[in-house]
């Protein structure tokens, strides 16, 4: 059975976005059209206005409705040290841990030669030039997640900035809180032993 065009759309629209299949963009497409006029409108302004009021930053490139973001605006906060992750969600994730109060910086993804993606398909130069402009930044935190291609990044990150004499640290890796050794697997092993503290 053929939906009706609108509907068709519909579905075709939710199934743009990432993990949802045809089973669920249908159930959301009916939901759709069963939800409230004015909740409908709301809907589609908050999409529209994600599109249009939403900017990267032009100092760390994080999502803001202002440039530059709150972040980079706000001078209480620790001017020695740049986190440095993968995509602009990853700042609102450190954020809500309220463990750091540094600067923040976004790649917008990692290197990947097998998706064809280099250092110039990164936001890599901006903070290299940021690092060259700013003396008072003493440590790059790499943030990026513990995958072959976050850890390559994080090599790469390292090479480019140390030569400055700015310290590069990476995220502690390895056993989660609560979990069991018996049931890591050998890498999450291998960063827990790596990343070890004294007690």
């Amino acid at each position: 059975m053929q939906y009706p065009e609108p509907i068709a759309k519909l579905i075709d629209s939710y199934m743009k976005l990432p993990g949802i299949g045809s089973k669920t963009a249908t159930r959301l497409a009916f939901y759709t059209v069963d939800m409230n006029e004015d909740d409908v409108k709301e809907f589609s302004k908050a999409l529209v206005a994600t599109k249009n009021d939403l900017r990267y930053c032009s100092i760390c490139g994080n999502l803001t409705d202002e440039d530059p973001c709150d972040i980079c605006r706000d001078k209480t906060r620790d001017q020695s040290t740049i986190l440095v992750v993968e995509e602009p969600k990853d700042v609102m994730v450190m954020e809500k841990v309220q463990e750091y109060h540094g600067l923040y910086h976004v790649l917008h993804g990692v290197l990947s030669p097998i998706e064809g993606k280099g250092p110039e398909d990164l936001n890599i130069s901006s903070l290299i030039k940021r690092l060259q402009k700013n003396q008072d930044v003493k440590e790059v935190i790499v943030a990026t997640n513990a995958t072959p291609e976050g850890e390559a990044t994080a090599m790469y990150l390292s090479k480019l900035i140390k030569p400055a004499g700015i310290k590069v640290t990476r995220l502690a890796h390895g056993l989660s809180v609560g979990s069991d050794i018996e049931y890591a697997d050998e890498m999450t092993l291998f960063k827990a032993v790596q990343g070890r503290t004294e007690i």
